[in-house]
């Protein structure tokens, strides 16, 4: 598995709060299962619990599992092309 990532700026290339970063898995993982990507989006948010449910409302396929963890709390849903998006919510004061 191989990642990059790149600390945000702001317009004057001072660094603030914040990273992007891109995971990329081999075909053999099953780590963005049930998609078949070797890619997974990770999306930042603000009340992940909140946004499952309004996504579990409108229909969305939400995948059960909630992980809390030291860095914030992950959820998973699955978007019409069948690809795994991450949902997560940093941990207070990340």
């Amino acid at each position: 598995m191989g990642w990059r990532g790149f600390t945000w700026t702001d317009g004057e290339g001072k660094p603030v709060a914040g990273t992007t970063a891109w995971l990329i898995d081999s075909a053999e993982s099953d780590h963005f299962a049930p998609s078949t990507a070797t890619f997974m989006v990770n999306y930042r948010v603000e009340d992940l619990h909140a946004l499952v449910k309004v996504l579990r409302e409108e229909g969305c396929n939400v995948l059960e599992r909630v992980d809390d963890s030291e860095y914030g709390k992950f959820a998973w849903v699955i978007d019409p092309e069948g690809n795994k998006v991450e949902l997560w919510q940093p941990a207070a004061g990340q």
